[in-house]
């Protein structure tokens, strides 16, 4: 959807939200931004050159009220949506001064993850009120509410190609298919242990989750049975995420580390690549979310330190240890258009948005 299709800075939210310049987080840049409270009579003094579109290196959005468990870039890396303890999802511009655009109600708890379709023009949402939800981002009005599971909802993805079909899974153990234009689920697949994670092929044949046994499962969807089995986390897997190339499977876990797989169809039987140190879970023991950038050549990982680790994927070398954030980090996310913006949301309240350095 093109920008000139977006509500207008008020249209649909509060207008009491605030978002300011961060000069302290460490993204990499030594500039400095004095920006008020609607960001529009800041004064920015350049120390580097800037290579984003960001109005300072580092911008703090602040707004929810609760913990923010998700931040997602729509595809064209020009939005954001976070979703938060306090049941809201708020709508932000990555560029300039970040404003809010936007705010989506209806949940009746928490919203611990979110997604974008493919077009940008509808929000997916999972909540601890055992429903997912998809949204018009045109009126900011609920399309439709799909209940179904009997337990918290704690991780979605959707489908790369096609029509686009939802995966849920939940505490209740189930796994959720979903077509998000019909209320009710297309199938559930039973498991034996709550779903924390899950991540859905580019093909939409494999499905691959994790759960409290520490084991990531590799599923056939068409037959809806487990084909292989991921072994080598000694705690519960908090996040899983395919590569660009879709040959690499990222997980995180609650055994404070993060792991690449070898998930081609024809790969050697141990398909563990690496494992990534550097990013402790923490006493909250959050659901902390690892990703890839838009190459797979870094990825990153939101610590229970407040701090977020990027290393590089291949040789596994920490490249960065950013500060800032004064609660766990839950999610992590590069843009999706190569620029050098990385999204964190914490549980300190706040999402940042931080310029990184080549």
């Amino acid at each position: 959807m093109s920008g000139e299709k977006r509500p207008a800075a008020n249209s649909f939210g509060s207008t009491q939200l605030v978002k300011r310049a961060k000069s302290d987080a460490g993204a990499g840049s030594s500039a400095v931004a004095v920006v008020n409270g609607s960001a529009q009579n800041g004064a920015l003094i350049q120390a580097v050159p800037r290579t984003s579109s960001l109005q300072s290196p580092v911008m703090e959005l602040a707004g929810h009220s609760g913990e923010v468990f998700a931040a997602r870039f729509d595809p064209t890396g020009q939005f954001i949506a976070s979703g938060s303890m306090d049941r809201s999802i708020l709508l932000w511009r990555t560029s300039g001064a970040c404003e809010n655009y936007g705010i989506l109600t209806g949940h009746k708890q928490a919203v611990l993850d979110l997604h974008w379709s493919r077009d940008t023009e509808i929000l997916y949402s999972a909540s601890a009120d055992m429903t997912l939800a998809s949204w018009d981002l045109e009126s900011g009005q609920r399309i439709r509410t799909h209940p179904g599971h009997e337990e918290v909802i704690n991780c979605m993805d959707v489908s790369k190609r096609g029509e686009e079909i939802l995966v849920s899974g939940s505490d209740d153990g189930y796994i959720g298919l979903w077509d998000p234009r019909t209320k009710a689920a297309v199938s559930f697949i039973q498991t034996d242990f709550p779903v924390t994670a899950i991540s859905l092929s580019e093909a939409g044949n494999e499905l691959f989750t994790g759960g409290i046994d520490n084991d990531i499962k590799v599923w056939d969807l068409r037959k809806q049975q487990v084909t292989y089995r991921l072994l080598g986390h000694t705690d519960t897997i908090t996040s899983l995420q395919l590569s660009p190339d879709n040959q690499t499977l990222l997980s995180n876990a609650h055994d404070s580390t993060v792991r690449t797989w070898d998930v081609r169809p024809f790969a050697p039987a141990d398909r563990r690549i690496r494992t990534f140190d550097g990013a402790p879970t923490g006493q909250e023991r959050n659901l902390l979310k690892a990703s890839w950038d838009v190459k797979g050549e870094r990825i990153a990982a939101g610590s229970g330190d407040q701090s977020i680790a990027i290393w590089d994927s291949r040789s596994g070398k920490l490249l960065n240890k950013l500060p800032g954030h004064k609660g766990a980090v839950n999610d992590v996310r590069f843009s999706p258009q190569e620029e050098p913006i990385l999204a964190s949301a914490s549980s300190d309240r706040t999402i940042m948005l931080g310029e990184l350095t080549k």
